[in-house]
């Protein structure tokens, strides 16, 4: 560990938002609050102003731990015991100070505070409480702060807390329960779902009271979020897809988030990716959760047993779609909402704009070009008045090498969708 005196504020935020950067789950909307005049700045749902750091990321808030030391040793964190990097450590009024100064300058709008686990996590978790009453309470800012509950810390730490931040986050780390034990032996399942029920109960209960007296305190208003690592442990599409499924139902989360792991360690339980972060898996992912939350899909939908992984060449919507050709073409004239958002190249706007179209006449093809359906994936799906486009066959790998676009670059060995057959590869002289 190398340790040094007398760190001025600006060499912490230097250590301290360059090892936040590996926690994605970052969110900055979710919750109106205007402010009620004693206070500076407020919170807007619809979302809030960006700006880009110096090395190109998007930047909304405030994103820094409160300190990079830590008594665990996860294999996969730069920041884990054993490892021999420069520690730091912010006090409660250096991370106001930052704050506010940013937010006077329009550098930002709100606050991401995460932190190592400095001593325990019950010490760490009462300097995040410290932090963020001082926030509220002395420099009286109404903005937007995201909390990270410490798993482990006592229950009545994380309830304070959440009365004075307007989103909380407990990162459930890696799919499994056996992919933690590998890489997070100081950690388990058992103590990082406890804060999560503990704030989805305690959030209910806010809201219940506050629909009986109008000025009760809100609790955690923006709800709570996750984050898995993708990559690291040998979990299939599948299983991380049920696991993020199983999440939402059971903790009423508003976003789970899935991080390419980045290795950041010589360690040889990690696995050594020569090309690097899986970010089009990540990619992919973050398409079929949007289907589970907005377009009425079930993870057993998407992916199975016999079929456990994504094609990564094509979005998942469009890969169910050709798993399922037996529901297709589907009529755009006649056909409800749900059966439209499962049409590849109609989103819900375009769905909406057919369904409210549709009343005053029958659509044709150009009619949805105007609506913005993609017609390079839609035309092998649907039909207008019976009639598809173009003459095409409803054949997988028909519509594949139609649908995809050659000019992408991908990685070669997943450039293989078709297995070959015997009589293939004597046609192509391969035997």
């Amino acid at each position: 560990m190398v340790i040094q005196e007398q760190m001025s504020i600006q060499e912490k935020l230097n250590i301290l938002s360059d090892a936040a950067k590996y926690d994605v789950a970052c969110t900055s909307s979710g919750v109106d609050r205007k402010n009620n005049g004693t206070g500076i700045g407020n919170s807007i749902s619809a979302g809030i102003c960006h700006t880009f750091s110096a090395d190109g990321r998007c930047v909304s808030l405030l994103k820094i731990l409160f300190t990079n030391e830590c008594v665990f040793d996860c294999r996969y964190c730069l920041n884990r015991a054993s490892n021999d990097v420069v520690r730091a450590s912010f006090t409660p009024q250096e991370v106001c100070d930052l704050t506010m100064g940013f937010y006077r300058r329009n550098y930002i709008e709100g606050l991401f505070l995460s932190s190592g686990i400095l001593k325990s996590p019950a010490y760490t978790m009462e300097l995040l409480f410290q932090t963020v009453y001082k926030l509220r309470t002395e420099f009286h800012f109404q903005g937007y702060i995201h909390l990270k509950a410490i798993p482990g810390a006592p229950p009545e730490l994380i309830q304070r807390a959440g009365y004075y931040v307007d989103r909380m986050s407990v990162n459930v780390e890696f799919p499994t329960a056996e992919g933690l034990r590998t890489l997070a032996p100081h950690k388990s399942r058992k103590t990082i779902l406890t804060p999560m029920r503990q704030i989805q109960t305690q959030a209910a209960q806010s809201k219940q009271e506050l629909s009986i007296y109008r000025h009760s305190p809100r609790f955690v208003p923006a709800g709570q979020s996750t984050q898995m690592i993708i990559g690291a442990t040998g979990e299939n599409d599948y299983q991380i897809l049920n696991t993020a499924e199983s999440l939402y139902q059971k903790f009423d989360l508003k976003r789970v988030f899935y991080s390419a792991f980045v290795n950041v360690n010589e360690d040889t339980t990690l696995p050594m990716a020569i090309q690097g972060p899986p970010l089009l898996r990540e990619h992919r992912l973050y398409q079929a959760d949007w289907l589970l939350r907005f377009y009425g899909f079930g993870a057993e939908e998407l992916l199975t047993v016999e079929r456990p992984n994504f094609n990564v060449l094509l979005d998942p919507k469009c890969d169910w779609a050709l798993r399922h050709l037996e529901q297709f073409p589907v009529e755009v004239n006649t056909a409800d909402y749900r059966v439209l958002l499962r049409v590849p190249g109609i989103g819900m706007k375009s769905a909406q704009r057919i369904i409210g179209a549709r009343r005053y006449g029958k659509l044709t093809f150009e009619d949805l070009k105007k609506m913005r359906v993609v017609l390079k994936r839609a035309l092998y799906f649907i039909t207008c008045g019976g009639k598809m486009m173009y003459r095409t066959k409803l054949d997988e790998n028909y519509i594949l090498r139609n649908i995809i676009d050659p000019r992408e670059r991908l990685p070669v060995e997943e450039l293989t969708y078709h297995q070959l057959s015997m009589f293939d590869m004597e046609r192509s002289g391969l035997l």
